[in-house]
This record gives C-alpha cells, structure tokens and sequence, in this order.
C-alpha cells in the first residue's frame, strides 16, 4: 500500500506553436445545469504550446488549511488518503489547451466527496493543477505539472471563478535533501553519491512485450570498501520500495544504508534499490498479461547483468530481498516465485498475502463486497492509533476521481487481473457500489494469491524454499495488513515449514523499524541477518551492539 502521499502514464503531447503564444481565447459560456458549480481554468499566455492532461481542482475550508499552517499561510492545496474528505477534487480530462485559452470545469460532474454544489457556504482556499503526465495517483504534482496561486474565494461564488495555470514546476534534483532531512544524512549523502549507480537497463523481454524499449531502472549502492579489481565478492540484497517510491525517492535510504555501513552498524553489502514504478502503478516484479514479464526479466535479464558488471555473489546464499509494502508483496512474491534464485526475503508489512483478507476483505466470500461489510457498515481502510481515517470506498472513489493510471486500486489489477475490453485489465470490484467478480478473483487466487500457491505447491517448492521466508508487521498496521500475515503464518504453520514471522505489538506502518531512538534499527538487524547466512563464518558484528 501507499506509505505516503504519493500518486506512470499516458504523456500528454503539447504541439509546438512556433514559439508565439497565440491571443487570449474567451471562454465559451457553461451550458447551464441546475444545483452544478463551474470554474474557469485558463492556460498562462506565458506558456508557449498547447498542453493535455488530467485537470484537477482543489478546495479547502479555510479554517482549515490555515489551521494546519504554522504562519496561517497557505501555499498549495492538495488531498491525502489520510483525510480524504477534508479536501474537495473535480477533476476533467483536457485534450488540447492552447496557451491563454480558458475552459470550464464542472465541479459537480466528477468530484469527490461530493459535488461542489453542496460545501455549506464559506470562505475556501481552491487551487488547480493540470496533471500532464497522468501520474498524480501513484506520485502526485511533479515537473511538468502546470498549476495555479491558490486563490481565497467565498463559495458558492457569485460568478464564476477564473483560476490561471501561470507556474510550471521544475524538476527536483533528487540528490538535494529536504530541508527536513537529519545533519547526519546531509553529511554523508556525498559519499553515498559516489559509491552509487544508476541502472538503466534495456530489457529484451520486456520491449518485446510492449513493442517498444523498456528500461529496467534502479541504483547500486556499493560498499565502502568495494574494489572492482579485487577477486572479492560481496552479498547482495535487492531493495523494492513501497507504492509511491521510485528511482529518485529512494536516495533517502540509499544515503542511510551507506552511512550505516560506513559506521559498521551495518555489514558490508552490495545494494540495489529496485524501482519498480511503472505508468499503472507498481509492478511489483510479477509477471503479469497487463504489465509484462518483469519478475522473469529481473531473475534472467538484469540480475545476470549485475553480476557480471558488479563483484557480487552469483549465488541463492549470497542473494537476499527487502521490502516494504508493495515492495514487500514484490519480495514475497519473488523469493515464493522463484526459490533457486534468492537465498531469504525480509519482507515488511506486505500487501495481502492471502485474499482471504484483503484489507481486511475476504474477497472469496459469497456476494463479497469491498465497501461493505455483511451487515451493511463500510469496510475501514485506513487508521490510526485504532480511529478510522478512511474507508475502502471512500480510498476508491478519490483514486478514480484523481485518474485512471496509477492509482494503489487500479496498480492491483495491473498486476493481478486477466486482460479485459480495451486492454485494461479487468475491475476486480466494481467502483459504484464495491461488488467484487468472483471470476475476476478466481483468476487472482490461481496466478497471485501466495498463501493458496504455498498451499497447493509446498512438496515441490520445499526443498527450495524452507527457512526462507521472513515477514514483519505491526499489529496496528495502517492498513490493516496484518490480518494477511496471520493467515499466510497459518497456512505456514500448517504446512509445518520454517517461517520466521512476526507481528510487532502496536506498530503501525510507518514506526515499524524503529528500534528506541533508531528509526532504522530494524533494517540493521536484518541486514546482519542476512550477512550471517552469506558469511556464516565471518567473526565481523555491529559496531554498539550484536547481530540478532
């Protein structure tokens, strides 16, 4: 699941117009509908082509927004699945916007919560955004994206309001920290940098599934004592990171991991961070009729390059996977699937595991349905300290109105749904009103569900597998993932295989690694736990402490 707000796509084409902005256009007058409130949105003259995407509008109560502020200033406007309801969304496709153009946007026609029409009268803080790219659901505003000031207006407005798309957002330079980030990662963030590769991999399975190059990306970190002319070699462990994450998000922790080795916190190990980001959300290296044959292009294709560009273990005892989330599915998935080639996952609070509960969903059940419990109360998806911030439906209906590419939902059926009409895969569940097709899930059961293919392959896959699999979670988990490890561990248990599964006491998605004050103290033991099956003779220990 999402561990962050963080939302790749169609790319929308702009068309050169000679350099010359073309004069401002008027906007042709809003068909009149009863009870539907209407907005003009108009393209900046400063812009020099014409621009498509998914245009979104956003509207806060002002109390609210200022309220969050430390100086009541407010400088964008945006949603969260924490609080979905706090913020209003419309949204409406653009084709075509010509630079000083103006359309309208209807913000009752699709919207969420609710139509716009029906915020109780009020000052609000609005601003718009025109997604070119049509990844705002799996990483939200970025480069490229056009967007509005945020404007404070009275709702219902007495005309209709006009918003200008004046600012495009520039690109982040991915190795410039937040200005948030601890003194201790600034200072060793350089060095990282220069211990670290970019992988931009041509895979040949791959473009010849989609019919054109597609490139396997990610980054190698070496350790502080790699020599590339040494006979040496050095364990591997194949990072995935968690919905939302990708090549650049990942220098926070490729930073970590270095300075931790550099203190001797950590074993000396070679690392790839895996980015397994993609227009429909994550694949999560399945192999899958939507997105492609990504698990057998890692295990055949880009693992081999490594190893012959890099000193690693060529090995399954040299091999490890870690991961969180989706990246911790990725990595169940992975070690479950292809047992030869990996020597252990330490898979952190995966999705489901078992779609007997999916979220908490039993999606096997008779008339299963994904909003809606048996007695008619919404299924929770996410919560905190035990209060529920927002249910399934309520997740669903903003994902959709937030676009049909890369939504946590929709990435789900990228990967586990058979092809439908139109080449999308088909809807597991249905968006109105949250009924799941038992066909849909049957097909998802036989290809994805990992406690059934454990189940019903374990003669075949135990000589392999045994001992191998290592999973974590909080029993708080903000999104009920701990219920999938439960079953997944019975299913183990009944199998009488070697697991290592373990639910932490009132941890939550987000505070699972924090050992006392060290926010990564988890990753720390389990990378010793790891060097400890790599080198099991080597006398070398955590500096300030002992290997678990």
């Amino acid at each position: 699941m999402r561990h962050q707000y963080i939302f790749a796509a169609l790319l929308g084409c702009g068309l050169l117009l000679g350099g010359n902005a073309v004069a401002r256009q008027p906007a042709a007058a809003p068909v009149t509908t009863p009870n539907h409130d209407f907005f003009h949105i108009q393209l900046g003259a400063h812009e020099t082509t014409a621009t498509s995407g998914r245009l979104l509008l956003f509207a806060i109560d002002a109390k609210d927004a200022e309220a969050a502020t430390k100086d009541g200033k407010v400088d964008d406007v945006d949603t969260s699945p924490f609080f979905p309801t706090q913020t209003s969304v419309a949204a409406r496709e653009v084709s075509r916007l010509v630079p000083g153009q103006v359309i309208d946007i209807d913000a009752d026609h699709t919207a969420f919560p609710a139509g716009w029409s029906s915020l109780p009268p009020g000052d609000y803080y609005v601003q718009a955004v025109l997604d070119v790219n049509h990844d705002y659901n799996y990483t939200g505003r970025g480069a490229g994206d056009l967007i509005s000031s945020v404007v404070k207006m009275h709702l219902p407005a007495s005309s209709i309001p006009t918003l200008d798309l004046d600012k495009t957002l520039p690109a982040h330079d991915p190795w410039v920290l937040s200005s948030r980030a601890p003194d201790a990662l600034r200072k060793a963030l350089p060095v990282a940098r220069q211990h670290a590769r970019l992988i931009d991999f041509d895979s040949p399975s791959l473009s010849a599934f989609w019919g054109r190059p597609i490139y396997m990306r990610g980054r190698v970190l070496l350790p502080p004592n790699y020599d590339a002319k040494s006979k040496k070699t050095w364990p591997v462990v194949y990072y995935t990171q968690g919905f939302g994450g990708n090549n650049d998000r990942v220098i926070g922790t490729l930073a970590n991991v270095y300075a931790a080795m550099a203190k001797g916190d950590m074993p000396p190990m070679i690392w790839v961070f895996l980015d397994e980001s993609s227009p429909t959300g994550t694949h999560e290296f399945a192999d899958s009729v939507n997105n492609g044959p990504w698990g057998h292009a890692l295990t055949t294709e880009l693992i081999p390059h490594l190893e012959s560009t890099y000193r690693m273990d060529a090995d399954a005892d040299g091999r490890f996977l870690q991961g969180h989330s989706s990246g911790g599915w990725a990595t169940l998935w992975l070690q479950t699937r292809y047992p030869k080639v990996f020597g252990g996952t330490w898979s952190t609070s995966p999705d489901p595991s078992d779609f007997h509960d999916f979220t908490g969903v039993d999606l096997y059940a008779p008339n299963a349905n994904v909003y809606y419990k048996p007695d008619g109360t919404p299924y929770p998806l996410v919560r905190n300290k035990g209060k529920v911030l927002a249910t399934f439906q309520q997740f669903a209906k903003l994902e959709r109105v937030l676009g049909p590419y890369g939504g946590q939902l929709a990435s789900f059926e990228w990967v586990f749904s058979p092809k439908g009409k139109g080449g999308r895969p088909q809807q597991m569940f249905n968006r109105d009103t949250g009924a799941v097709d038992p066909a849909v899930v049957s097909y998802w059961r036989d290809h994805y569900d990992i406690a059934y293919r454990l189940q019903h392959n374990w003669p075949e896959l135990k000589k392999n597998l045994d001992g191998k699999i290592h999973l974590y979670v909080g029993t708080a988990d903000t999104f009920y993932l701990d219920g999938a490890a439960h079953k997944l561990k019975a299913v183990l248990d009944g199998l009488h295989a070697k697991s290592d599964i373990r639910f932490f006491p009132g941890r939550t998605h987000f505070d699972l690694y924090r050992i006392g004050d060290d926010r990564n103290g988890l990753l720390k033991q389990i990378s010793w736990s790891m060097y400890a099956i790599a080198r099991p003779k080597s006398k070398l220990k955590p500096v300030g402490g002992t290997a678990p």
